[in-house]
């Protein structure tokens, strides 16, 4: 027969463990494996008074933001209710089912003061890459780097015009942080170009349209990965112009060796890393073979001869074109020297003009100009080295692993839904990113301790 529910009388005493309601299998039970809090804590000490009222723990904090993170709760209010009503959030944190859950406000005022002082998030970020080196996932021989646009908390409509200035009565940290960084080689220091459209409320923010879309203000989240296990081995915020990621990587290379001690064979990127210069401060500065390819404007639309078709000689210093001539970087002597290199680092190899008269190949060669130039980089030798790493069959296999830093970006914006950020301003991008960096590679720790399998070699 049908049953009925009887409603008993409540409970005096009840025996009721957290730990047991949290099944094994779980993805915080294997986070908690890797969570190591206690030299944050002694990393904040300096940051709180040592008397008055106790504050609120700053682990559990920390321990809170990691659950955000990782799980996509990206409000912090709403982060707050969740820890409160789920066990295994709970269990994580070390609370009880009694523990108080901290304010949303107390999120607020601890990211923008004695947590962004210390330079926490950055710590804690690096405090996952060391564990992943422990854990054996890291194999140190094979780097990729890539960036990706996130857009800023800035309405796309509301700016000024980038030659008017800010108004006076903008939001005083928001300009404070943008004077801060406008000599930063990844900030405002990354170009000379004046910014279209500067948004009034995050001024650093750069407003582009370079992912596809339509245009926003936005930030750029920069990664360098071991390729191995896709393990984030640097992080670091930039304005969204390719000249500020070029030099974030150059700093994410130089920080993995000093901090970590890692120092790769090879550098995977795609063709916005292969600048003339980026290429030869890998090659002759760090030894690094440039698994780039080469950032090359010589070929022509117009069916002429292209700079590959005509000869280099090293010793002699020129080119000789399919004629037989010769191109020289200066066919008269100069009462006073010239440099030979432009300021962008290419010098240019001209051919005499009474060469090119009479030459019958003119109309394929220079149908226009009276005698035909070749520009050839100061950098040259580091360029022909990656055109020959791009022959070999490594090239191949280096291109396939160069998607895994996009796999981490498109789990990074669908998963962890950071497709837009919460927090203005250079230190807010800056805290985000290395927040979702160090849960990404707690999220790797875990799911490969779940799946009992060794670290790939």
């Amino acid at each position: 027969m049908m049953g009925e529910r009887r409603v008993a009388q409540e409970a005096l005493f009840y025996d009721f463990s957290l730990d047991r309601h949290v099944p094994a299998d779980h993805l915080l039970r294997a986070i908690d494996r890797f969570v190591d809090l206690s030299a944050m804590r002694e990393h904040l000490r300096g940051f709180y008074s040592a008397i008055g009222r106790p504050s609120i723990d700053p682990e559990l904090m920390l321990r809170m933001l990691i659950v955000g993170y990782c799980f996509g709760i990206r409000s912090e209010r709403r982060l707050c209710e969740e820890v409160h009503l789920n066990l295994a959030y709970r269990w994580f944190c070390r609370l009880d089912l009694e523990g108080d859950v901290p304010d949303h406000s107390t999120f607020s005022k601890n990211r923008h003061g004695r947590f962004r002082e210390s330079d926490l998030f950055r710590q804690l970020f690096e405090a996952t890459v060391r564990r992943c080196i422990e854990e054996g996932l890291v194999g140190g021989d094979g780097f990729a780097v890539d960036a990706s646009l996130i857009r800023a908390e800035a309405n796309r409509q509301i700016y000024v015009e980038g030659t008017q200035g800010l108004p006076a009565d903008q939001p005083r940290r928001a300009v404070e942080e943008y004077l801060a960084v406008l000599d930063d080689a990844v900030f405002g220091g990354a170009t000379p170009v004046e910014p279209k459209r500067v948004s009034p409320v995050d001024p650093a923010a750069r407003y582009t349209a370079a992912h596809g879309g339509r245009a926003d203000f936005c930030y750029s989240t920069n990664y360098l990965i071991d390729v191995d296990n896709a393990v984030i081995v640097d992080v670091e915020a930039s304005t969204a112009v390719r000249q500020a990621e070029v030099t974030a990587a150059k700093r994410m290379i130089e920080r993995a060796a000093d901090h970590h001690g890692l120092w790769p064979r090879k550098l995977i990127g795609d063709t916005g890393y292969g600048s003339a210069g980026m290429l030869a401060w890998l090659v002759h500065e760090r030894g690094i073979e440039p698994h780039v390819p080469v950032f090359d404007k010589s070929a022509r639309s117009d069916g002429a001869f292209e700079r590959s078709d005509f000869t280099f000689d090293h010793e002699d210093d020129s080119y000789t074109c399919p004629a037989g001539k010769r191109l020289r970087p200066r066919n008269r002597n100069f009462a006073s020297p010239r440099p030979e290199a432009d300021k962008d680092g290419f010098i240019r190899y001209r051919a005499r003009q009474q060469d090119c008269s009479g030459c019958a190949l003119k109309p394929r060669c220079t149908p226009i100009l009276p005698s035909r130039k070749v520009t050839r980089s100061i950098h040259e030798g580091a360029r022909d080295l990656a055109r020959t790493l791009s022959q070999e069959d490594e090239w191949v296999a280096s291109r396939r692993e160069r998607k895994k830093v996009e796999m981490l970006f498109a789990h990074l914006k669908r998963i962890m839904r950071l497709d837009r950020l919460r927090l203005r301003g250079p230190n807010g991008a800056r805290d985000e990113f290395h927040l979702a960096a160090a849960a990404q590679n707690l999220r790797k720790l875990a799911k490969i301790s779940l799946a009992g399998q060794p670290a790939m070699t």
